[in-house]
């Protein structure tokens, strides 16, 4: 999930930060470029691990700031397909769920990959959005709310880098979106598990209300 990836870069030091020690100054710097930026094919920038070489310093005519060539290596998010990743609820609609990881939320569920049988119905909280309903016992009409209280377990399909567009979209721009092929091989809502290949056949209710296999 998370990778030391080398990257070099040709950095402008603005003369604001020549007050601190250099390597400090260009640490600095780095994290306010690269900081929660997603670089295509390579994932999204969550800390900057160590600076490995500074060479430069150069000051070039009519501009006050120097610049250096910076190596570094960087903390990046980059989930791999197969990987099995614990999010949480973002928001949902007709079209299926988005989850979250806290630092990331492009991560999509869609709707013909939820356990069957799901359907939803209209939130009456909010009218951009539904709640999805997994009826695990059809026999016994018991149904379970899909309302951003549990952690959901998924295995990743996609990582995918779409470019960047011409024109500014109506929702917010996702430099990367993780889509997955369908839930782990158990997740866990509230003391019910399953598989969703061999769905289970009955859900046993113990003394405390809690459920099981």
């Amino acid at each position: 999930m998370f990778y030391l990836s080398l990257i070099e870069h040709t950095l402008r030091l603005p003369p604001s930060l020549l007050s601190l020690p250099l390597q400090d100054a260009i640490k600095k710097e780095l994290e306010n470029i690269f900081l929660d930026k997603v670089i295509a094919s390579l994932g999204l920038c969550i800390s900057v691990y160590d600076i490995r070489k500074i060479e430069g310093g150069f000051i070039f005519p009519g501009d006050g700031a120097s610049t250096y060539v910076v190596e570094f290596r960087m903390v990046i998010f980059r989930p791999f397909v197969g990987e099995i990743i614990a999010g949480k609820l973002k928001e949902s609609n007709k079209d299926g769920l988005r989850l979250s990881l806290g630092f990331f939320d492009d991560i999509y569920i869609p709707a013909h990959r939820l356990p069957k049988p799901s359907s939803y119905e209209h939130d009456q909280e909010n009218r951009y959005q539904v709640i999805w309903t997994w009826e695990y016992d059809s026999e016994d009409n018991n149904k379970f709310y899909i309302d951003g209280l549990d952690e959901i377990k998924f295995r990743v399909d996609s990582v995918d880098y779409p470019p960047v567009p011409i024109e500014q979209p109506e929702k917010p721009f996702a430099p990367m979106v993780i889509t997955i092929s369908d839930f782990a091989e158990q997740m866990s809502l509230r003391g019910i598990k399953f598989r969703t290949k061999e769905p289970p056949q009955a859900i046993i209710k113990a003394a405390d209300g809690s459920l099981s296999l």
